[in-house]
């Protein structure tokens, strides 16, 4: 559980930086507010527009500041510190260790996940880890041991707490009994596979996801997916089809709805405010079995496009089991 020095005055460390990811800019600036000048000049040109299109009043969370900084490329975390108002940065990672609460490892790359994140756990440090967690059997059985251990880790999709989507899952009744949802997403499927499956992951039962059907190619995967509840949910991760970003469908006996995800800054800061909260309060917002399900749905699509598209059971812990389909999902 985690351990920390004041609720009222949490102290946040930036670990890490890869290259197409920017949330180290995104997240310390949700948090300290930015300098508009500089986030423009060095990050995504997509996250200011969505930061200036917010007031004052719409950034931070009481009590909580990203005080210290490391990234890969020391230039990039005097960049992101002058740009999102982030006082201290340090040489090495794990000069963070005794100067800060929690950490923050924003980097979207989950093979480097249990190295980053390894000093910080050893120390006792509670750290929540971007989307996907890991992206192979032997990390996620680490991380499972880490937990069992009473580590404090969160990892989750920003989609997960998208307004967009909890708006359909409000229309669930009107649709009647579910038969199909769709998910289309931008980019890899190894690095953004986790959003679409994360947004689509409230609408079923945790524990009840059965297997992975992967018959698309590199840059262009389609995967099909089967649910204990007969719903069949398929995913499309296209490298460069920006125009479907995060558009989700939803087909029942009586209707059908679409929402698109649209509103970066509130899904990251309801996030954000989702580990804040496991800080001070010491429950996370919902079980790691159900980021156990996730990430072993990722790895079942991985192995039936390696097996020639054949389909490939969930690989299942002794311990899951379903769970409440509102676990984990803000309404706030």
């Amino acid at each position: 559980m985690p351990s920390i020095r004041d609720p009222n005055n949490i102290r946040l460390g930036i670990a890490g930086k890869v290259s197409e990811n920017d949330h180290p800019y995104s997240w310390s600036a949700i948090l300290n507010g930015y300098e508009p000048a500089a986030m423009l000049k060095y990050a995504d040109p997509v996250i200011s527009k969505y930061l200036s299109a917010k007031s004052a009043a719409d950034f931070g969370i009481e009590g909580v500041r990203v005080t210290h900084i490391w990234c890969d490329n020391p230039d990039d975390a005097q960049h992101v510190a002058e740009a999102s108002k982030i006082p201290n940065v340090v040489e090495r990672a794990d000069d963070m260790i005794g100067q800060v609460d929690a950490v923050l490892i924003p980097t979207d790359i989950g093979h480097e996940h249990v190295r980053r994140a390894a000093p910080f756990v050893d120390a006792g440090v509670p750290v929540f880890i971007d989307k996907p967690l890991c992206d192979n059997e032997h990390d996620l059985n680490t991380f499972a041991d880490w937990i069992a251990d009473g580590r404090a880790i969160l990892s989750c999709s920003a989609f997960r707490f998208a307004t967009e989507f909890e708006s359909l899952r409000a229309k669930r009744e009107e649709l009647g009994e579910l038969r199909l949802i769709t998910m289309t997403i931008a980019k890899s499927w190894r690095r953004y596979g986790i959003h679409a499956l994360e947004g689509v992951y409230p609408f079923l039962e945790p524990g009840g996801w059965l297997s992975a059907t992967n018959s698309g190619r590199d840059n262009a995967e389609i995967v099909h997916f089967q649910h204990a509840s007969g719903v069949d949910v398929i995913v499309c991760a296209v490298y460069d089809m920006f125009g479907g970003f995060g558009v989700m469908h939803a087909y029942g006996t009586r209707g059908h709805a679409t929402a698109q995800f649209r509103d970066s800054f509130t899904a990251f800061k309801r996030q954000l405010s989702a580990f804040v909260d496991y800080l001070r309060t010491g429950t996370p917002p919902f079980g790691f079995e159900q980021t156990r399900e996730l990430i072993s749905l990722l790895i079942a699509a991985e192995a039936s496009r390696r097996n020639s598209g054949r389909p490939r059971p969930l690989m299942r812990s002794s311990s899951m089991s379903a769970q409440p389909t509102t676990t984990g999902v803000p309404t706030t």
